[in-house]
């Protein structure tokens, strides 16, 4: 039964969506509970105000929801991040500090202003002559931790291969269209399960393994969401070799997708393991995905239930004050399926907007 037919007026997801953006300004670590650290390098993966992936994701949930329903609320927390961020000045450059170039590629776009060029321009020329490779040419998922040497990760498609496509289209560097084009070939070549059409959460050329074989969710679900969009970003056309190869490989993990959903709609942090948690950044960018799919006519409309279900799920798990539940903290390579069952769970940023991001894409639905 999809949502229209409970009767879930349009207003309620509206005002949903109102609620998680007001709370996701409001993320922050008091405590210091939940810094990383990396050999005592203190990061704030979930405070609002600091420049990283979490804040990247969240802002391009927030700014897409501003694209397509024109919600000012959503502009101005988008803008007012950008604004103060380029007046503090910007970090170290590494694969998750890189995710908030999409959105500013996306107001450069929009706005035209200058002020985002050389941004754009350093952070991109980053990534494709000096950012760390791993053998065959792949991205190396190189953060603030340790070096993660001849490793390729899932997020590396989110966080930093989205933003290098969508300026080389920008700005007109085919170079950078080529190269984002050929890190998704090597991730799907070592890190696409074979026989589930699910992915790993990570590779290492040091060994050759999958590290635990971990089918994570919210690792799976940035292939979801990248999918769609590098298809979009790139205008590919459905005779395009690239396209159908990209295609091709959504449908298996979405097939797959939807035998491991949980009654509840969510799915489980380990997809096919029922003792682990059921989280919902990842049922977000799985909702996202698919729904995005599906009106783009990537996948076929029979996979729209498996999405509502999906935000019917997630609307279970807003409180009162807009906040997400059961959403997992930054997660790193595990070496065991314990590793992601004991992740701990707390608001963050990409919690917010991605369950924005579903529900934006949802209000399509109404049209």
């Amino acid at each position: 039964m999809i949502l229209k037919e409970m009767f879930v007026p349009k207003e309620t997801i509206e005002e949903k969506i109102d609620l998680m953006i007001k709370n996701l300004t409001t993320i922050k670590d008091d405590s210091g509970e939940f810094l990383l650290d990396f050999d005592g390098l203190k990061v704030d993966d979930k405070s609002w105000s600091i420049w990283n992936w979490p804040q990247g994701v969240g802002l391009y949930g927030i700014y897409k929801n501003y694209q397509i329903t024109k919600n000012p609320k959503a502009l101005k927390v988008v803008n007012d991040w950008v604004e103060a961020r380029m007046i503090e000045g910007a970090p170290p450059k590494n694969v998750n500090t890189m995710a908030p170039l999409l959105v500013m590629a996306l107001l450069y776009e929009d706005t035209k202003d200058s002020k985002y060029i050389p941004y754009l321009e350093q952070w991109a020329q980053w990534a494709m002559y000096e950012m760390p490779r791993t053998n065959e040419n792949g991205l190396q998922h190189e953060t603030y931790g340790p070096s993660n040497t001849n490793q390729l990760w899932d997020d590396t498609l989110m966080m930093t291969v989205l933003p290098l496509a969508k300026i080389g289209k920008l700005l007109n560097r085919p170079e950078y269209i080529e190269e984002a084009k050929y890190q998704f070939m090597i991730h799907i070549k070592y890190l696409m399960d074979k026989k589930t059409g699910l992915w790993y959460h990570g590779w290492t050329f040091e060994g050759n393994h999958n590290y635990a074989e971990a089918l994570w969710a919210r690792g799976n679900c940035w292939i979801t969401i990248a999918i769609p969009e590098i298809i979009e970003i790139l205008d590919l056309r459905p005779d395009d070799a690239f396209y159908h190869y990209l295609v091709t490989t959504l449908k298996a993990q979405v097939k797959t997708l939807k035998e491991y959903q949980d009654e509840s709609g969510l799915w489980h942090t380990l997809i096919t393991d029922k003792t682990s948690y059921l989280e919902s950044s990842a049922t977000a960018g799985f909702a996202y995905g698919i729904l995005k799919a599906v009106h783009k006519h990537y996948l076929s409309a029979d996979y729209e239930e498996v999405a509502n279900r999906a935000v019917e799920g997630l609307l279970e798990q807003i409180n009162e004050e807009g906040e997400v539940q059961q959403v997992s903290i930054g997660t790193g390579m595990g070496d065991s399926f314990d590793f992601y069952r004991n992740i701990g769970i707390t608001a963050m940023p990409y919690g917010q907007s991605l369950t924005v991001l579903a529900f934006t894409e949802f209000l399509i639905s109404y049209c």
